[in-house]
């Protein structure tokens, strides 16, 4: 397989080339260059953003943690930044794949990718954050669409997410051993809006539990979390796990968060 590749030296030059016919737009490259292998991608350009110095950096705006699109996931997790405001969402980072990934994998290229079970969603959804482009500002309820799919329209480029602080937020997966991804993973928070609790890993998406939310907002705790019954309609039946299984988990793991959280 032969493909262009473009290095960009400025966001604008990044957008150029992303809109060309067939090009693919490489953050960590953690799950698009694995596609091209297995020849699920066949890109005629590669637009690198490795070099953008303006996408990459995590500061403090107001009562918003301001994570740029190309910081790595141990960049995060290192972040005192983000472990003073967002602790959890600093455990959470420090815990995607393995430490090559973590080194090379990026928040931007995660939520872009949207895979149904990536950790990153969960946090965006659980803690209302914005994600902001090279066009707009997205909510992260208008972001995540369905299975790899996301309200990017060709050849934009996310170039930071705005994470609101939480009074507290706490997250617990279940991960599949060899890849760490998550079979369940559930972010629980109280924000100034209310509850949020978000799913990754159960559905063909990341997902809202609104059971969980309202017991939650009526008695934040632990048990109340674990009496929680959720349904097994829609969620994934594969070889790691019943949509059973995974309904069952839920609310587990819910419960734990809560525990981490306070």
């Amino acid at each position: 397989m032969t493909f262009a590749y473009e290095q960009a030296g400025s966001l604008a030059d990044a957008a150029r080339a992303a809109g060309g016919p067939d090009a693919k737009i490489l953050a960590g490259g953690q799950s698009l260059l694995a596609a091209v292998k297995l020849g699920l991608a066949a890109p005629q350009t590669l637009v690198d953003l490795g070099a953008l110095a303006e996408l990459k950096g995590i500061k403090l705006e107001g009562d918003n943690v301001v994570i740029g699109a190309m910081s790595t996931h141990a960049e995060v997790a290192a972040s005192s930044v983000v472990q003073q405001a967002i602790p959890a969402l600093a455990d959470l980072a420090g815990h995607i794949g393995d430490r090559q990934v973590r080194n090379r994998g990026t928040l931007g290229g995660s939520l872009a990718n949207n895979d149904p079970a990536a950790c990153y969603p969960a946090a965006v959804l659980g803690l209302g954050a914005t994600i902001r482009t090279d066009r707009r500002a997205i909510d992260a309820g208008d972001f995540f669409l369905g299975l790899y799919q996301t309200a990017l329209q060709d050849g934009e480029i996310i170039t930071a997410v705005s994470f609101p602080r939480p009074q507290k937020a706490g997250w617990q997966k279940f991960k599949q051993p060899a890849s760490r991804f998550s079979i369940v993973g559930v972010f629980v928070a109280q924000t100034s809006s209310g509850v949020r609790v978000a799913v990754t890993g159960a559905g063909p998406g990341v997902f809202r539990a609104a059971a969980l939310e309202a017991a939650l907002a009526a008695d934040w705790s632990a048990a109340a979390a674990q009496k929680v019954a959720i349904s097994a309609e829609g969620l994934n039946t594969d070889l790691h796990g019943s949509a059973e299984y995974r309904a069952a988990l839920i609310p587990v793991l819910a419960a734990r968060a809560v525990a981490a959280a306070t």
